[in-house]
């Protein structure tokens, strides 16, 4: 961990969104987004029930960043700032370099490119400001657009685990994926 000082998370700034801190003042953009059927989806928890399990989500984004297993921005607009989504790094491991991705986008903004371009700051983070060396997600195999972007970052499939997640009654699988810090560079050479 090269410059991480947990004091507050630092602004990651890319061409059409900023990754910032997520404060109480987004509290309404955090339950519309996660209280979406469609965005929760294919998550393995299930939508926020009313604008209280807001404040709950908030406060335990908080609790995580100070206990240091959590790092999750705000996705927000350069434009106005809004609220649109938000891109996470968990089961943080420095010892080993490595850390889980999480993400989601308010419905209202899918295929407009913010998922790709904020994770692509955030990996860029990752890997140089954190120095982590590897980088896992956890794929719902139904979900093929989340299958595409993870791909287009470099992510490499490596398992497929049965039945890992039971949401709201339902079993569901999981596909693997790990992204390496070489993977992500030799990518990143080619868009360059």
């Amino acid at each position: 961990m090269k410059h991480m000082h947990w004091t507050s998370l630092p602004t990651i700034n890319a061409s059409r969104v900023s990754l910032r801190w997520i404060s109480d003042q987004d509290v309404d953009a955090l339950y519309r987004i996660f209280s979406h059927t469609e965005v929760m989806w294919y998550w393995s928890t299930p939508p926020l029930a009313d604008r209280n399990a807001a404040v709950e989500l908030l406060h335990e984004i908080h609790d995580g960043f100070q206990r240091r297993t959590l790092l999750k921005w705000g996705i927000a607009r350069s434009t106005d700032d809004a609220l649109i989504g938000t891109a996470t790094l968990f089961n943080l491991d420095f010892s080993n370099h490595r850390a889980e991705i999480g993400y989601g986008l308010d419905r209202a903004h899918w295929g407009n490119g913010y998922i790709n371009e904020a994770l692509q700051a955030l990996l860029a983070y990752a890997f140089e400001e954190l120095a982590l060396h590897r980088i896992e997600a956890d794929v719902d195999p139904r979900n093929t657009t989340s299958i595409r972007t993870v791909e287009r970052l470099g992510f490499k499939q490596e398992g497929y685990l049965r039945e890992r997640w039971q949401v709201n009654g339902e079993i569901q699988d999981t596909l693997f994926y790990g992204l390496l810090r070489a993977d992500w560079e030799a990518v990143r050479s080619q868009t360059v």
